[in-house]
């Protein structure tokens, strides 16, 4: 069965400094909540050895369909802190309101409640920090709660020092349960298996992706695999289906694994670029979010391979109007059965490297500066080493097979990128077609 896709922008929001990480609201009734979290590394002044710091703001938005030629975004509130490096909802309320938890450069995991006002205005409240370690960054943190279980709500958060944290969170207060060292390097990431809670994933910048049994403790990992051949920077257990994990890598690859079998991946996607983030659809199993560093953002169907086709996940649909490091990117749970509204301006699409008329020169870094590279091809594209130069865009692969009576769907994104700190929210319609599969930007 044939598919016509279509992403369209809604807006694009200038958050003045280096965005990288957005979070939908996920616990009812604050869908059309949006948070966003930015970075500014501010070097040092005067002396060669001086040190930089590291700035954040935290944004907080309401999305409105209302009024077809009004921005759908309204900024509630906008909070200085430290640079913010991850940031994640907690997938259901705790002590009936929603809490977003934030991985900062100070090392701390810091908690906020959404709060609602008497005149109806909502607004992210402190409640509690825990500090993970002293001259560290906390690069990342999931919360155990992917399968709405709350009997025993943990967190955990990797650092910049390589080790794991594991956090309890009960009264409003965040203790710490245990911490190890888990990689040689950056521990980019952390994420709990949200069908089992004591198995924890972890990925650093030593290129080994590690699982970890908290019954068994970490004295030893239960698995360690090499097959990602650069640093593992993304991670999320699938909450729909059993055993499903994805991962992703400066390598340039998409991964999914079978939990029981973590010698060999299922399959293999490559995307043509750093694999930052990766979200499973909030409803439909097999689509997976993908923010692909220097190739844009894309939706990958992934039934095929998971079902053990063994064949790359093929792209249905791409989001290509940022013009910079494709960093952080999320699902809303907000029904859009209404009719799209009109796309408003937007950012320019990326001059094309064929019509660039210099040397184009990308600097490939990672979001502490903790590195900087710099592998280009004559076409000024970037170039992993070791690794063939891909294609600009995934290859879209064969047609989804799909079940014939298979809905339609309607998603709202929002998306954000590095260096010219935009934030963009758009939609994704998914529509079935007699035609022949294709795929359009507006």
């Amino acid at each position: 069965m044939a598919w016509k896709s279509r992403t369209r922008s809604l807006q694009v929001f200038d958050t003045e400094l280096s965005a990288d990480t957005v979070e939908w609201c996920p616990v009812p009734p604050n869908h059309d909540i949006l948070a966003c979290g930015t970075y500014q590394l501010q070097k040092g002044v005067g002396e060669e050895d001086a040190t930089p710091s590291r700035t954040g703001r935290l944004y907080l938005f309401e999305f409105q369909r209302e009024g077809l030629m009004s921005p759908p975004l309204t900024e509630l509130q906008r909070m200085d802190t430290a640079a913010i490096l991850d940031m994640k909802w907690c997938h259901m309320p705790v002590s009936e309101r929603a809490m977003l938890g934030m991985a900062v450069a100070t090392g701390e995991l810091q908690l906020y409640t959404l709060s609602e006002s008497q005149e109806g205005g909502r607004s992210l409240q402190a409640l509690s920090s825990l500090e993970v370690g002293a001259e560290r960054l906390a690069l990342s943190l999931d919360w155990s709660t992917g399968r709405l279980d709350s009997s025993n709500v943990r967190v955990v958060c990797s650092d910049s020092a390589g080790c794991i944290s594991v956090l309890s969170l009960a009264e409003g207060a965040l203790t710490a349960l245990s911490q190890w060292k888990a990689h040689d390097f950056e521990a980019w990431i952390s994420a709990f298996s949200y069908w089992d809670t004591q198995l924890i994933y972890s990925g650093g910048d030593d290129c080994k992706l590690k699982g970890w049994d908290l019954r068994v403790g970490p004295s030893s990992p239960t698995f360690t695999s090499k097959r990602h051949s650069m640093g593992v920077c993304s991670i999320q257990s699938n909450p729909h289906r059993e055993h499903i994990l994805a991962t992703g890598s400066y390598d340039e690859q998409i991964l999914l694994w079978d939990g029981r079998n973590m010698r060999q991946p299922l399959n293999e996607s490559p995307v043509g670029g750093g694999v930052w983030r990766l979200k499973w659809h909030p409803t439909n199993q097999h689509l997976l979010l993908a923010a692909c560093m220097h190739n844009d953002f894309h939706i990958l169907h992934c039934q095929q391979a998971v079902e053990g086709s063994g064949e790359a996940c093929p792209v249905v649909a791409s989001y290509i109007l940022h013009n910079s490091l494709a960093y952080g990117a999320d699902w809303s749970r907000l029904s859009l059965e209404d009719p799209a509204p009109c796309s408003p301006p937007a950012a320019e699409p990326k001059e094309s490297l064929a019509e660039s008329r210099g040397h184009l020169r990308i600097q490939y870094e990672s979001p502490t500066a903790s590195f900087d590279t710099s592998l280009e091809d004559d076409a000024g594209r970037y170039i992993p080493e070791g690794i063939p130069a891909p294609s600009t865009t995934p290859t879209a692969g064969p047609a989804v097979n799909l079940d014939q009576d298979a809905p339609s769907l309607s998603c709202l994104l929002a998306s954000c990128s590095f260096y010219d700190h935009m934030l963009h929210v758009w939609r994704w319609d998914w529509t079935p077609d007699k035609g022949p599969q294709e795929s359009e930007q507006g």
